[in-house]
């Protein structure tokens, strides 16, 4: 065997096991990326169950199918409808927060409209102070509370939750936290920017509270 033809063949053989060693570690990362994932939804049913079993609430667990690709609205779409005993006005949670509440019902799926769409308002209170408002969405990652008096008691960091005002939405979940005050132009109110409690963008489990 030449020089050259023994090259050859070292080549090619290199050429397969680095392939075969390409493969084996495209298939670890694999099985390493589906372990993280079980072992995060896991994580996330844990304190999903846990909060079921605390909650004085009658609740019905549910999961995220798909997302509406309108993007002028915050919609998902739950494995969960009418044969699960879910009904359009019911409200969404999670065991961080308000998520939304029930706009569609099918028969075995069901649509929400999440607390950031604009076109969903929510009563409110600053759990501090007890003042009054009303939150609603910005199709952003924050939420706004308006209707605020000038000398109204509000400060940043105060938790803000349901007041119980609003038909359907029981008193007490919580909404989000106050990041930030500002004043409305007419200068004889002020708004409060709002982070919610729960990470809308990324939610994939909720529980569905049945009244």
């Amino acid at each position: 065997m030449t020089r050259e033809a023994g090259g050859i063949i070292f080549y090619h053989h290199n050429m397969a096991q680095n392939e075969r060693l390409r493969k084996e570690i495209n298939f670890l990362k694999q099985k390493l990326n589906t372990t993280s994932e079980v072992y995060l939804e896991n994580k996330r049913l844990k304190s999903l169950v846990s909060f079921k079993q605390k909650t004085p609430y009658r609740v019905v667990p549910a999961k995220v199918i798909g997302r509406s690709a309108d993007n002028w609205s915050s919609i998902v779409i739950i494995d969960k409808g009418s044969y699960n005993g879910i009904r359009r006005g019911f409200v969404a949670i999670n065991y961080l927060g308000l998520v939304g509440r029930v706009i569609e019902v099918g028969d075995t799926a069901s649509k929400i409209m999440l607390i950031n769409d604009p076109s969903l308002g929510v009563s409110c209170v600053v759990q501090r102070s007890r003042q009054e408002g009303l939150v609603s969405g910005t199709l952003g990652r924050s939420l706004i509370m308006k209707y605020l008096p000038k000398d109204a008691d509000i400060q940043p960091s105060d938790p803000i939750v349901t007041s119980g005002l609003t038909s359907a939405y029981p008193k007490g979940l919580l909404i989000g936290t106050v990041v930030s005050i500002g004043e409305e132009f007419s200068g004889l109110s002020r708004y409060a920017i709002i982070m919610p409690a729960v990470n809308l963008s990324s939610i994939e489990e909720v529980l569905i509270i049945i009244p």
